[in-house]
């Protein structure tokens, strides 16, 4: 008889259980969003008009030099891009994500002018 031994690492490590958590979190989001569109879409043109409004405010608070004239002009296109989106109806998916990229750029402005710039 012929035994094959497997040998076994001493520590499993698996990363990808990460990436698995974060899609589901998104299928399960955009599902819920798809579902509701209308409710979430009404509230999603309140939020992140909102959140480029203080991105825009904390932008504009460190001067009106080229640097904080291109970052107003990408939160302002971003959260119009969102807008128009919605008021265009377009596909669920690409509405949410354009809120999600739309919420992410404002809050990377919002933390830039306010910790380094």
């Amino acid at each position: 008889m012929i035994f094959i031994i497997k040998p076994r690492p001493l520590i499993d490590v698996n990363l990808s259980y990460k990436t698995i958590e974060i899609m589901t979190l998104y299928q399960k989001s955009l599902q819920d969003f798809q579902r509701g569109y209308m409710g979430f879409a009404t509230l999603a043109i309140i939020g992140q008009s909102c959140l480029g409004g203080a991105a825009a405010m904390y932008i504009l608070q460190n001067g009106t030099s080229v640097l904080q004239m291109v970052q107003l002009a990408i939160v302002v296109l971003i959260c119009s891009i969102v807008n128009g989106s919605i008021l265009a109806q377009q596909k669920p998916k690409l509405v949410f994500n354009l809120i999600i990229s739309s919420a992410v750029i404002s809050m990377v402005m919002i933390i830039l002018n306010t910790l380094i710039l």
